[in-house]
């Protein structure tokens, strides 16, 4: 007979790894900065095939960041990016001139340029969108992650000051 799957471990496993993102080294500030590394990314994905998901391992090196963020921000990115893409085709149809398009198609190989012709706006509004995306929340993130971790502080404190109290008065 086939045994149940126990949900209360996976919500442990899930809760273990929150912890541990809380407590990473560098602090809420490397967190929050690969979280903005993902959800960058994220936003020029879809049209690249998925190419651009490498790019998150360098940038994560440069940037000094935090991998597992980056990944959860990419997550939030897949989330968040239908209503984002109509965002990201007007910005980069605004921004990608006519005429330059229209040379990349004649100048690349076929199947380059229907790659080109039908992604080039949502990849160009996409980075640009990402980019602003990602500065944007990059301090909500952090501010969150800083207020987790001293109130983690303070719990840790007051149950320190808590076992002491006892040893003194006796």
């Amino acid at each position: 007979m086939k045994a149940r799957y126990d949900w209360k471990s996976t919500k442990r496993w899930f809760k273990y790894k929150y912890l541990l993102l809380l407590r990473a080294k560098g602090g809420p500030s490397k967190v929050a900065r690969g979280f903005s590394i993902g959800l960058f990314v994220e936003m020029f994905t879809l049209p690249t095939a998925g190419f651009a998901f490498v790019l998150i391992f360098p940038l994560v090196y440069l940037l000094r960041a935090n991998l597992p963020g980056a990944l959860i921000g990419f997550v939030f990115g897949k989330i968040i990016y239908i209503p984002f893409s109509i965002l990201n085709k007007q910005v980069g149809d605004w921004l990608v001139p006519k005429h330059f398009k229209y040379y990349l198609i004649h100048h690349l190989p076929h199947m380059l340029s229907n790659i080109i012709r039908s992604g080039l706006d949502l990849i160009v509004g996409g980075m640009v969108v990402g980019t602003a995306l990602g500065l944007i929340v990059y301090f909500p993130v952090m501010l969150l992650l800083q207020y987790h971790s001293n109130r983690r502080k303070e719990k840790r404190r007051i149950r320190k000051d808590e076992l002491a109290a006892p040893k003194a008065n006796e």
